[in-house]
């Protein structure tokens, strides 16, 4: 039974036609995901964008527009009683070089190029990917 809801914030972090990707250690899975994660009680969607670049990555960011919501029902990879709505936003890096790997379950940042394989797991995750190509690459 589903009886729990995560919102899930992420950014696309685009430039050269380059996605900035995160190498992530998550319940025992090794994933490739776009930076961003959970909303807490209380906090903006913006406000958790930002908070997640600074806590994981020690960025500040610019959101500059929104991308794209989930509008699927999708129940959580990692938690069976969960149900996800993920929220994506374009976002700019601030300034490169404070980039400093905070969260020890990242394990590299990696800027993927949208000309080739779709590198993301997670379903949504790889479905933004495409969209992305479609709007960056045409």
């Amino acid at each position: 039974m589903i009886d729990n809801i995560n919102i899930r914030v992420y950014a696309l972090c685009i430039k050269d036609n380059r996605i900035l990707a995160l190498h992530e250690e998550y319940a025992g899975d090794f994933l490739v995901k776009l930076p961003g994660g959970g909303l807490e009680f209380g906090e903006s969607v913006i406000e958790c964008l930002k908070r997640e670049f600074q806590e994981e990555l020690n960025l500040d960011i610019d959101v500059i527009d929104h991308f794209y919501t989930q509008d699927d029902f999708l129940v959580s990879r990692f938690r069976d009683n969960e149900q996800l709505l993920t929220i994506y936003y374009l976002a700019e890096i601030k300034n490169e070089e404070d980039l400093l790997i905070l969260d020890p379950c990242i394990e590299k940042t990696e800027w993927i190029a949208l000309e080739g394989e779709n590198p993301f797991p997670l379903p949504i995750d790889r479905r933004v990917f495409e969209l992305a190509k479609q709007k960056f690459l045409n």
